[in-house]
């Protein structure tokens, strides 16, 4: 245990503050921070809110900013200029009126440690990353699949890219697939029920301040304002309670890691971290931060491992600082670029969207001192509980899963690579046979497969996992070996692929 332990330590103290940014360059923030309303009380708030809002009051009643005399005022009450302005509130005073969409922004006001590491961490890069721009490939595939393909937008413009390259490529030959061409709003309110859930999005107000149907409510956790905060911190601290026990809970992670593509909530479960937690709850105490075996603790949770200040460390909303691997993307790769970026950007530019400030952000976002100070971390964590040799051994078949698993992919992207300089996939790339499996052995399978084994849950590491890459890999050059000699046979890509027989796909759930 020496080992590990003193390692970490000394990666702890060598650790700087590295950020792709500062709360005071948005000047929105600025002038919120130094804001002084005139007249206004929470009393005023209340004697309409506790009986119209009763719930809304009695959580905040509970809360500990009631305790402490945070209320209405502190976190809803704006100057009349502000972005996020409601301007026809029947109670406004002579500088002041409310906000309904409140961001991190005003968080900070209080909360600037809290803020500035949430921005530095994935999280923060939630909503933008994936937004379409020109210059956001990511952004724009996974706009294309959640409004032009899943919705049904037809080639009406989203975000900042163009209606005719968001509408290309998606087959005509039935009334369905562009069903809500004319009615696109249908689309965009579509899409509020599914991703910006959980990601975010941009959040839309109309004149008055009133926030848009098709972008909000929404607690994503990487939702971008107008006023340039990204999320509301409620994503994990429920309004109007804002708990951090709450938050600290197993549960407020798996509200959005769970699934077939990101199944962290069934992977923790299934391991013997979550069979202790299910089995033992009364071992635990989420009241406190501090987490002491046989006080607070008795095995890792999600807050245990990523946040908690733990056996030295210091506690941290950046969830990605202890992280050596990024394990959700098409390829893994170390995380070796320090701080996100995507929040920065959003935030520097005081909430207008234009090319650079909606950003895909930075996948390699970790540790600033790189990947080996992220694993060092982590095995400080580990080493609260387990021996040396036990969390050392662990992490190199962690490595070794991640490594068999970029394997699999080098072979997919070199099909995938040839197929396209061919012209051997179809335009709708979701009737292409090939692009489906592609997309479930990184999306589904292949992550199933890597968090299962960093996280220490077997059968999604296999049966759920690289069972399935493995047969994916091999229905994949079924395909490509097909495609091929259909080339060969007529000579031409568009021949071959109007005489392709229909290969339906099972999907591995």
């Amino acid at each position: 245990m020496k080992k590990v332990v003193t390692a970490g330590l000394g990666l702890a103290v060598l650790a700087t503050a590295a950020t792709a940014g500062s709360l005071n360059d948005n000047p929105n923030y600025k002038k919120l921070k130094n804001f002084h309303p005139k007249g206004a009380n929470n009393e005023t708030c209340l004697m309409c809110h506790k009986a119209t809002d009763a719930g809304i009051v009695a959580d905040w009643k509970h809360s500990k900013h009631a305790k402490v005399g945070v209320g209405c005022v502190e976190c809803h009450v704006v100057p009349k200029d502000y972005p996020t302005a409601f301007k026809k509130h029947p109670m406004q005073g002579s500088n002041w009126t409310v906000q309904i969409a409140v961001s991190s922004v005003t968080c900070a006001k209080c909360h600037q440690k809290e803020v500035t590491e949430y921005m530095n961490s994935g999280h923060a890069r939630g909503g933008l990353q994936w937004l379409a721009t020109p210059k956001n490939k990511h952004g724009y595939l996974m706009t294309k699949l959640s409004y032009h393909y899943e919705s049904l937008k037809g080639d009406n413009p989203t975000f900042l890219e163009s209606g005719k390259k968001m509408g290309s490529g998606i087959r005509t030959d039935g009334s369905v697939f562009k069903a809500n061409q004319k009615n696109p709003r249908t689309a965009d309110l579509n899409v509020a029920n599914i991703c910006i859930q959980c990601h975010g999005s941009i959040i839309k107000l109309d004149k008055n301040g009133v926030p848009d149907a098709t972008t909000w409510p929404n607690d994503g956790i990487g939702a971008a304002y107008p006023d340039g905060g990204v999320s509301n911190c409620l994503s994990c601290h429920s309004r109007h309670k804002f708990t951090a026990a709450e938050a600290r809970q197993p549960g407020a992670c798996t509200n959005c890691h769970l699934g077939p593509d990101h199944p962290m909530k069934e992977v923790f479960e299934s391991s013997v971290h979550g069979h202790i937690f299910e089995t033992n709850e009364e071992d635990y105490n989420f009241e406190t931060g501090e987490q002491i075996p046989g006080k607070t603790v008795r095995a890792g949770t999600c807050f245990t491992c990523h946040m908690s200040g733990i056996n030295g460390l210091e506690s941290t909303h950046n969830v990605s600082k202890r992280l050596k691997w990024n394990l959700w993307a098409p390829d893994s790769f170390l995380r070796t670029k320090g701080a996100e970026t995507a929040g920065w950007a959003w935030w520097k530019g005081a909430g207008k969207a234009n090319l650079k400030t909606v950003t895909r952000g930075n996948a390699k976002a970790g540790h600033p001192q790189g990947p080996e100070a992220a694993r060092a971390e982590m095995k400080q964590v580990c080493a609260t509980c387990h021996q040396a040799t036990f969390t050392n051994n662990y992490f190199q078949r962690v490595d070794a899963s991640v490594k068999v698993y970029n394997q699999y992919r080098t072979m997919a992207n070199k099909m995938m690579a040839d197929l396209k300089a061919k012209g051997l996939m179809k335009a709708d790339v979701w009737s292409d046979p090939f692009f489906k499996l592609y997309y479930y052995l990184w999306h589904h399978e292949g992550r199933r497969f890597r968090h299962g084994a960093a996280m220490g849950s077997p059968d999604y590491a296999h049966w759920h996992g690289v069972f399935q890459v493995m047969q994916d890999i091999r229905e994949m050059k079924d395909i490509y070996d097909y495609r091929m000699k259909m080339l060969k046979k007529y000579g031409s890509a568009k021949k071959a692929m109007a005489n392709e027989i229909p290969m339906p796909v099972v999907t591995h759930e």
